[in-house]
């Protein structure tokens, strides 16, 4: 055979009639691995998840501790609610006060005293004394005069010396009472050493 042209197919290379037409389909090659080696890469698998959360739990910054509770001073109000019906006692003055807590904050009462060595305080109920969370609690306070030479007449006069304790601290404070507290006082003072010896 001689010359150029198109190339013919040969003997038995039409398309047969019962031959589809279209493209042939790949043959999916099917990986089958070994129950074995299965078992060996899910272990393998498993390890190495432990082995990092193990690593992670080790190195991982510890989480920052929680705040720590306030200062008792910082959760207790007082409020001066006036003179007691017995405040007429003589060389005595007895008076209100309410104590309150914030919610969440109980807050001990260990002592309520007065700074002067003149004058001694008693209180009902006796310190100690626990203010709950969040609630108040109403205190009779009587402040006696010890020695009318050596009374404070001055603006010392309205403290009141308290000792405060919680699950952080125990704290004396020294707390002013208004509404009427030094006036009140002043007056139960006046009339115990004001008065004429008989």
């Amino acid at each position: 055979m001689s010359g150029i042209g198109p190339v013919e197919p040969g003997e038995d290379t039409c398309h047969h009639p019962r031959a589809p037409l279209t493209a042939a389909t790949p043959v999916r090659a099917r990986l089958t691995v070994p129950p074995r080696h299965r078992r060996k890469a899910a272990l393998a698998a498993a390890a190495t998840l432990t082995t990092g959360v193990c690593v992670y739990a080790l190195t991982a910054p510890a989480p920052p501790p929680p705040p720590p509770p306030p200062w008792p001073s910082q959760v207790v109000g007082f409020t001066y609610l006036g003179a007691a019906p017995e405040a007429d006692r003589a060389g005595a003055f007895t008076f209100d006060v309410s104590i309150s807590t914030e919610p969440g904050r109980r807050v001990t009462i260990d002592a309520i005293t007065q700074p002067s060595a003149a004058l001694a305080v008693s209180t009902q109920p006796s310190a100690p004394f626990t203010v709950p969370p969040g609630g108040s609690r109403e205190v009779l306070v009587t402040v006696y005069v010890l020695d009318c030479g050596e009374v404070p007449r001055n603006a010392g006069l309205p403290f009141l010396d308290v000792t405060l304790r919680n699950e952080r601290a125990v704290q004396k404070q020294s707390r002013i009472l208004g509404g009427g507290y030094p006036e009140d006082l002043a007056t139960a003072i006046g009339k115990t050493c004001d008065r004429p010896a008989p």
